[in-house]
């Protein structure tokens, strides 16, 4: 065993690593910014890093790729971008952080099952153990994190069923996003999928500046002080990580990629934990030990 064997799984969870970085960075310049500024931002930042690797790489602005795979990838960035984001941020709006990465944890599911019916693909009972693993061990540190900080206070009825029900709708485009680019991946550079996908999830975006309604969304991002936090944050968490996610993609099966993918939520914890002091638990560190034996168990 190797790890250019496993490629796929370890860009995944480089992905998952860089993107809980990120999440720190995030977070200091979402008090400054609309999300959904904060949200265009990076993604026009990302896509010049993207432009400018291509030129040095050699890697070509346009490869030649069927008008099929193009159009796919652009479907993927509006649907996992544009629209499963902004879900994913009014759900964070109505639950907090806490419950909201407990309801992202069906987006592993989602995968499988997606990928199952439509990919073909054939997990082996230890794989499935380990997705199992890292699904419990999310759950389990984030309502076990709910419990004892509750940062955000108490959620109402009304909220939480709202929340539920649009953090679900988000998670679920975010799969179909991940299995429609699965089968079209292998005939194209990562660099330029990426491209093409931020392409389609910044597209919708840029109209909103010129509506009168939606410009103070967007204003923060003329201050250059704001893009302190904001540039390296876009840098690690829509750069590096979306490039090490759709490596995984392409190179393992879109289940495993997604389990790993979601190890982020455990690299926040053990980061938050020694870099911020935040409080440690036996819950916390049992959970953290059955997230890393289910990537083992789901790699190997």
């Amino acid at each position: 065993m190797n790890a250019i064997q496993y490629s796929g799984e370890w860009l995944a969870l480089a992905s998952a690593v860089v993107w809980a970085v990120a999440v720190i960075l995030f977070r200091k310049s979402s008090l400054a910014i609309h999300p959904v500024g904060l949200n265009l931002g990076k993604n026009l930042l990302a896509i010049i890093l993207i432009v400018l690797t291509s030129l040095i790489t050699g890697t070509s602005l346009w490869p030649g790729a069927p008008a099929r795979t193009t159009w796919l990838l652009l479907l993927s960035g509006f649907l996992g971008i544009a629209l499963s984001d902004t879900l994913f941020l009014w759900t964070l709006r109505l639950l907090g952080a806490s419950l909201t990465a407990i309801v992202d944890s069906v987006y592993t599911p989602f995968v499988i099952i997606l990928s199952f019916i439509f990919l073909g693909e054939r997990l082996t009972w230890r794989q499935l153990m380990g997705v199992g693993l890292i699904v419990l061990a999310i759950i389990i540190i984030t309502k076990n994190q709910a419990e004892n900080d509750n940062p955000e206070g108490p959620v109402s009825r009304h909220h939480l069923i709202l929340g539920i029900i649009m953090g679900n709708l988000a998670m679920g485009l975010l799969a179909i996003a991940v299995i429609i680019i699965k089968p079209v991946l292998s005939d194209v550079p990562v660099i330029w999928a990426t491209g093409i996908r931020l392409a389609g999830g910044t597209l919708p975006l840029l109209v909103l500046p010129f509506i009168p309604r939606f410009r103070n969304m967007f204003t923060p991002l003329l201050k250059l002080d704001n893009w302190k936090n904001l540039a390296p944050a876009s840098f690690l968490g829509t750069y590096l990580s979306l490039l090490f996610w759709i490596g995984g993609i392409k190179y393992a099966f879109a289940s495993i990629t997604a389990a790993l993918s979601q190890l982020s939520t455990i690299f926040v914890f053990v980061l938050a934990t020694l870099f911020l002091k935040e409080k440690v638990t036996r819950t916390r560190i049992i959970a953290v030990m059955m997230a890393f034996l289910g990537a083992f168990l789901a790699i190997y």
